[in-house]
């Protein structure tokens, strides 16, 4: 296959051919420099690598009504929260089913990962595991204690099967706790996360000591808290879409004007749908309905860019000839390629290359996707 158009990656978007085979890029240069091929497909639109959907929570993909009109804390609030309910009574198999098809609606969407912070402790953490088998998108997990007082042993054995720790908040954990998991964490090179100024604003003095190297929502947050967060060297994961329904918004404009290293994430499943590209979509608009505008490229990297830094893996968001990362290729025009992909891209447009098999009808079936 052989697209001309534009490259949009973590060197910027550019004018470029890009030649494909079997799913991996094989050769890019200027456009009306490209050798011969004889018979070849001819595309006309961008290239991207595969995104990162920076925060997601899929054990309560398992939901299947429109969530109860209620508080931030009766929805989402550990451990009695609608969603904490709903976990506790759902089966296994059924948490697994419904994670395993959103992990599926990803693969479709192009998706090459998920960050997802499972509750249950180390039960969630192999439910998910198993539910990721054969999905087609790989699920960095982020696991939580569930036992009370937080016990070393369980903190130790979620790490055995886990990525790392992602806690709920400071307000929820003391910095004993706090200090204990990220030491833990450190000592097995495993991740550090937790969320923050997601419901009040809280310090960033708190929510830094010890430092994450993940904070998730911000949305309470000010611009000064934003620089402190830069200068920690520690990410964000936005989900602009989950933030809206509880009427807040993250500073988009303001993270990108500070320099903030953000990824973009999606949050609860039962809430809304995984797709990285309505996210985005959804973000460009309400930044400026704010008054807030974050750039096209700025949103374009925090699905396709940041993320892979953040997991130490930057090379899976350059496009060079025999390079790790895997193509996308979209059918738009490719004079404006963030903007394009920000505000149009979906799943529809896209061309598959010989590396994407989506799922078969036979392997799925209505409420889920078949053990």
């Amino acid at each position: 296959m052989l697209v001309e158009g534009a490259i949009l990656d973590a060197d910027g978007a550019r004018p470029s051919y890009v030649r494909i085979e079997h799913g991996i890029v094989v050769e890019t240069g200027t456009i009306g420099t490209e050798s011969t091929r004889g018979k070849e497909r001819k595309i006309h639109g961008i290239v991207t690598p595969s995104p990162i959907n920076g925060h997601t929570h899929l054990g309560d993909a398992v939901s299947t009504r429109e969530p109860p009109n209620v508080s931030f804390s009766e929805l989402v609030a550990p451990p009695s929260g609608y969603k904490f309910r709903l976990l506790a009574e759902a089966k296994p198999a059924e948490k697994r089913r419904a994670m395993r098809a959103a992990l599926h609606r990803m693969r479709q969407e192009g998706i090459a990962v998920t960050v997802d912070f499972r509750e249950e402790g180390e039960t969630g953490v192999r439910e998910l595991r198993r539910a990721a088998e054969g999905a087609g998108v790989r699920a960095v997990i982020l696991g939580r204690p569930v036992g009370q007082p937080r016990e070393s042993a369980e903190i130790e054995r979620i790490l055995e099967v886990a990525d790392g720790i992602g806690l709920s908040s400071c307000r929820e954990e003391s910095a004993d706790v706090r200090h204990e998991v990220a030491a833990v964490c450190r000592a097995r090179r495993k991740f550090y996360a937790l969320h923050a100024s997601e419901e009040v604003r809280e310090p960033p003095e708190v929510y830094l000591d010890p430092r994450p190297d993940l904070v998730v929502h911000l949305t309470w947050a000010e611009p000064s808290d934003l620089e402190q967060v830069r200068d920690a060297g520690t990410s964000i994961a936005v989900c602009p879409r989950s933030n809206a329904l509880f009427g807040r918004r993250p500073l988009l404009g303001a993270m990108e004007r500070a320099g903030n290293r953000v990824l973009l994430g999606t949050d609860n499943a039962m809430l809304q749908s995984p797709s990285i590209w309505r996210e985005l979509e959804f973000a460009y608009v309400t930044s400026r309905l704010f008054r807030d505008p974050a750039s096209a490229m700025f949103l374009a990297r925090a699905a396709l860019v940041e993320p892979w830094r953040w997991l130490g893996e930057e090379e899976r968001s350059h496009l060079v000839a025999g390079g790790p990362a895997v193509p996308l290729v979209f059918r738009l025009p490719p004079e404006d390629p963030a903007y394009q992909i920000v505000t149009r891209a979906a799943e529809y447009l896209m061309v598959p290359t010989a590396s994407r098999a989506a799922p078969t009808a036979e392997s799925e079936r209505a409420g889920g996707i078949d053990e």
